[in-house]
């Protein structure tokens, strides 16, 4: 039985190790950390159950269409129920702007903000609906090895109606004028992708997700997904080995042999790298070994980093919602303070997720779990003072817009911010997301999933095809195990 390798169980290692299992091979995860699921790892203490990183369940097909390939539904792992309101936004007057689960009340409220924009927002819902079917149809589950993938006739045939080549700006902005309703079109990238106008008009696929067809939440939070793929991988007798770092790749010429951990040395027919694409190459490479050179990776552009805080509070808090997004300050001026001029923001944006307001599992009763984000540009300085200095910004304007004393309630409290990042994922200059979804960054455009000097050794997560968030990491485990099942790539030379 051919034995295969995948460093790092976040989903696109689960997913990839769950396809190769499948069909027959021996497979193996090695996971540095003491739980598995990388960034959507989750933590417990006093009661209170956080989800280190993805909040956002979206995309809900992606999730069902990897455990039919099973036959398997998600159900059978675990639960997910509509959010209504899916998220709502704190605005620069501290009024909010609620959108709703049912798309006719979305279309009375564009209504209240500018007359005309419900047919807009139809419009604009229409092209956004087509992308989306056609990237998740025709491009997304592409292994983006080859120029010719993108040769196909469906492609040129829509080349213009996905919109690759135009800003995702200068898209919204033909169909609102609105200054706030443009700035809830534009958040499903700002958060999650690039600056909205370096970000591809293709990308408006993200706000037909996200806004048409609405928010979802996993009961018991993101974890409970990650137990439903490590349970699932179980199922199909995948080995699991934590609290166990892989410190070297070991080689025979072209061929990738085993793996050197803090336990031992493990030998590998194949070898699926789903940690942090630069680490691999940089720390377990030798030079002459990597596709890709220290130069390449610092011309790249990535997604933001974060700063976060998970935060125990001993009473209930009456005006958020599950999901809150405070805009309540200039959004260019935070979007430029982390991608044209790299610092820590002046006046930053936000986000505010409190699980507790739709599953009372995830604290105690009369208490609430809540999860504070500030977008970051990857790579800056970190420190405890920095750390404190943002806390007190966010949980200021928290508590003016909830006009309630919020600080004084706090019982548990934990950051989690650059150097974390690098300590717990070895994410390269601390990313959260990944590559930004830049044009130059896109499909094809990406590192490749396979290493082009060792034979056997391939890369998933989300600085590969097909980007960076949870759906297409799910997509991403998926691509590179199919890519070797259908080219038998293990252990022999590719061409």
């Amino acid at each position: 039985m051919r034995r295969i390798a995948v460093i790092g169980s976040g989903f696109s290692g689960l997913s990839c190790a769950a396809v190769l299992a499948e069909k027959g091979y021996k497979v193996t995860i090695f996971e540095k950390n003491e739980s598995y699921g990388g960034r959507a790892r989750q933590f417990k203490v006093d009661g209170f159950t956080f989800d280190m990183g993805p909040s956002w369940y979206w995309m809900p097909d992606v999730f069902e269409r990897f455990f039919n390939r099973f036959n398997k539904k998600i159900d059978d792992y675990f639960k997910i129920k509509k959010l209504d309101p899916g998220f709502q936004i704190i605005k620069k007057d501290l009024n909010e702007m609620k959108i709703s689960s049912k798309w006719n009340e979305i279309l009375k409220l564009f209504e209240e903000y500018e007359e005309g924009s419900s047919i807009s927002l139809e419009k604009f819902m229409d092209e956004a609906k087509f992308k989306y079917d056609f990237g998740i149809n025709e491009l997304v589950y592409e292994p983006g090895d080859s120029i010719f993938e993108l040769f196909k006739s469906d492609i040129f045939k829509n080349i213009f109606k996905l919109q690759i080549f135009s800003s995702y700006r200068k898209h919204v902005n033909k169909y609102f004028k609105n200054d706030e309703l443009k700035a809830l079109m534009e958040f499903p990238v700002l958060f999650l992708g690039t600056a909205p106008k370096d970000t591809p008009a293709l990308y408006s696929l993200m706000a037909y997700s996200g806004i048409k067809c609405g928010t979802y939440y996993p009961e018991g939070g993101f974890g409970s997904v990650i137990d439903g793929f490590v349970k699932l991988c179980k199922e199909l007798s995948v080995e699991f080995l934590n609290n166990t770092n892989v410190k070297k790749i070991n080689t025979d010429g072209s061929i990738a042999k085993s793996l050197e951990t803090n336990r031992g040395t493990f030998e590998f027919d194949t070898i699926i790298a789903s940690a942090d694409y630069n680490h691999v190459e940089q720390s377990l490479l030798i030079e002459k070994q990597r596709n890709y050179s220290k130069e390449y990776w610092e011309k790249k552009v990535f997604s933001p980093s974060s700063l976060l805080f998970y935060l125990g509070v001993n009473k209930k808090i009456k005006k958020i919602e599950h999901h809150n997004l405070f805009f309540d300050e200039d959004i260019e001026n935070h979007v430029n303070e982390i991608y044209k001029n790299p610092c820590w923001p002046s006046k930053p944006l936000f986000y505010v997720c409190c699980p507790s307001k739709t599953d009372k599992s995830v604290a105690p009763a009369g208490k609430e779990n809540l999860f504070l984000l500030m977008p970051i540009a990857a790579g800056i300085s970190d420190s405890e003072e920095m750390r404190e200095k943002y806390f007190k910004i966010m949980i200021q304007r928290l508590e003016s817009y909830c006009d309630e004393e919020i600080l004084d309630h706090i019982e548990y409290k934990k950051s989690y911010c650059v150097d974390d990042f690098k300590n717990d994922y070895n994410a390269y200059k601390g990313n959260a997301y990944g590559l930004a979804n830049t044009l130059t960054q896109t499909a094809n455009l990406k590192p490749k999933i396979r290493n082009k000097k060792i034979n056997n050794l391939f890369y998933t997560g989300q600085l590969t095809v097909p980007g960076p968030g949870v759906p297409p990491s799910i997509i991403s485990g998926q691509v590179v195990a199919d890519y070797i099942i259908k080219n038998n790539k293990i252990n022999e030379i590719i061409i």
